[in-house]
């Protein structure tokens, strides 16, 4: 799933002025804090298809990655964890 979020809400969340400056600002934060952050920007966005030829920079963090594209918008995506299977297989 990936999100086109508003540049403006991300980066007054984070108390950053730019893209660049995001890493440091999750450097400093608990991994719980962010995650709650993050999924907490995408909830009134909506679904976006993204050209990943587009990206200029990206950042991972967890399940979560931000991209930022040539023309300054900013996209999350977040792994889908409902297709990951974290059972073990069974034997028989």
């Amino acid at each position: 799933m990936i999100t086109l979020l508003n540049k403006i809400s991300l980066y007054n969340t984070f108390g950053v002025d730019n893209f660049n400056s995001i890493e440091g600002a999750i450097n400093n934060m608990a991994p719980s804090m962010v995650e709650y952050y993050l999924s907490d920007l995408s909830q009134d966005a909506e679904d976006i298809y993204l050209n990943k030829r587009e990206i200029e920079n990206s950042l991972f963090i967890g399940d979560y990655s931000l991209y930022i594209d040539y023309n300054d918008n900013i996209y999350l995506e977040l792994d889908n964890i409902e297709n990951s299977s974290y059972e073990t297989a069974s034997f028989w």
